[in-house]
């Protein structure tokens, strides 16, 4: 009469946690390693840089000051006078579609390919 667990219940469970792990490793190779880096202040395009180059980019903008450090194929916000400094603490990104946010400064930093990548190539 109390029979909580039912066979239906291990099978459902299980195809959940199969879904969920295929769902995982999909998302995780989707995302590849990254060649460029694209940062946009202010909702504009601030500019397009290599990740293979080393280099710092400073943004000063509306009496704000962002520093943004490209080294060894990754890119992170190394200063931020933003109070909330949870863009410094996101550390290292390096993989496409990843991304750091300054919100009170209005910086957006997103990794993306390499090269240009085509939908579909026609004649």
């Amino acid at each position: 009469m109390f029979n909580m667990i039912k066979k239906a219940d291990i099978v459902l469970f299980v195809v959940l946690l199969l879904g969920g792990i295929a769902l995982s490793l999909l998302s995780a190779a989707g995302n590849s390693a990254g060649g460029q880096v694209e940062i946009t202040a202010n909702g504009e395009p601030y500019g397009t840089y290599s990740l293979s180059k080393n280099q710092t980019i400073e943004i000063k903008q509306n009496g704000h000051i962002n520093k943004i450090t490209i080294k060894d194929n990754t890119v992170q916000m190394s200063y931020s006078d933003c109070k909330n400094q949870v863009c410094v603490k996101d550390g290292r990104i390096s993989r496409t579609n990843q991304s750091i946010v300054c919100l009170p400064n209005r910086i957006v930093i997103r990794i993306t390919g390499g090269e240009e990548e085509y939908d579909a190539i026609s004649n």
